[in-house]
């Protein structure tokens, strides 16, 4: 700094302290895009597979609940679906210049192209609800699906120990109908090779569709000569294609059967008596987690994930919400009292 005077070097020296306090620009370790830290409201895109079933109406409002209490700017997209279409959509979130994208998906595989595009433009994802596989994935949040699957056995094991059961899955394409399969026969297999359970049908229902339950059900009755003791359906909308088919059987009611998501439909069923129980799942953590997290990861903040789940290709850091599991019996003290549903609405008065 020869030929400098005091003042010249006093500036200088300023400069390079306040310069040492601003920020580097944030970089995504796959693939080295560069994202300054992020300024003003945080815009997140949310991609949704379907709209069809009651409980998915519940994500989409309490996410924009959330969304709009927390300051964040919100662009919700519905696949209804089609892969095809949710992958343009979440291209077309991410042209518009998105801060971070929540992905509930309708394939779980496919959906892994939506992370790479993301992560390109060092867009951080979060798969919401079911696992994004085989990718790169920042967050999942969900209920605990493997669990969830357990609890649907136990209950059916502690109220029918011994007889036929039909195993009615989601769709092969989610990959959360496997994981709860899996739950299913973790619990079921003991009971299956003492030979106090014979699995007379186990077969998944394209897109939880409950005229797919419907066909398997029927199909596992003439099989049978209408000689089954339990069905467990792995969501509500499939345990109502069940119910149909045991009604036209003159069955319904005399049958065990699980649901999941404590639908409107379902939990009036249990109250008539034809579906037995059904797994809550209560939407609000969820729907809130997943905005509070995407605002965090948007200001490149720490996200407090206690759980790892693997999806193939890495151990996704994981929040996983504990479920309970409803019937007649506490159906007043779950669902009601939380404000799910009203009285009015599932007993009609």
């Amino acid at each position: 700094m020869k030929g400098w005077s005091m003042k010249q070097v006093t500036g200088a020296m300023l400069c390079l302290l306040l310069a040492g306090c601003v920020n580097e620009p944030q970089q995504t370790a796959a693939t080295g895009t560069t994202k300054a830290p992020h300024q003003g409201p945080v815009r997140i895109g949310f991609s949704m597979d379907t709209l069809k079933e009651e409980r998915w109406q519940r994500d989409k409002e309490l996410v924009e609940k959330r969304a709009k209490e927390a300051g964040a700017s919100l662009d919700v997209q519905v696949a209804n679906g089609d892969d095809a279409e949710q992958t343009k959509q979440a291209d077309n979130m991410l042209t518009k210049g998105v801060d971070v994208l929540i992905v509930a998906p309708h394939n779980g595989e496919i959906a892994a192209s939506i992370v790479e595009a993301a992560h390109r433009k060092g867009v951080p994802v979060i798969a919401y609800d079911r696992l994004i596989r085989n990718a790169d994935v920042d967050l999942y949040i969900s209920h605990q699906v493997v669990r969830i699957g357990e609890m649907q056995a136990e209950y059916a094991l502690q109220h029918v120990p011994k007889g036929n059961y039909v195993l009615i899955g989601g769709s092969p394409t989610d990959y959360n109908a496997i994981l709860l399969h899996e739950g299913q026969m973790k619990i079921l297999k003991p009971a299956i090779d003492r030979g106090d359970v014979k699995v007379v049908s186990d077969q998944y229902a394209r897109e939880w569709k409950a005229e797919e339950a419907l066909r398997l059900t029927e199909d596992a009755l003439t099989k049978t000569g209408n000689n089954i003791q339990a069905i467990v359906a792995s969501n509500d909308g499939t345990a109502g294609g069940a119910v149909s088919a045991l009604e036209a059987a003159g069955l319904a009611g005399k049958v065990l059967v699980t649901g999941q998501d404590a639908q409107k439909d379902a939990l009036q069923r249990i109250v008539k008596g034809t579906q037995t129980m059904t797994i809550y799942k209560p939407i609000q953590p969820l729907a809130f987690g997943a905005v509070d997290a995407a605002i965090k990861l948007a200001h490149k903040e720490k996200v407090d994930a206690p759980d790892k789940i693997n999806n193939g290709k890495k151990d996704v850091p994981a929040i996983l919400i504990a479920p309970i599991a409803v019937d007649k019996s506490n159906l007043d003290s779950t669902v009601i009292r939380d404000g799910y549903h009203t009285h009015a609405e599932i007993y009609g008065q």
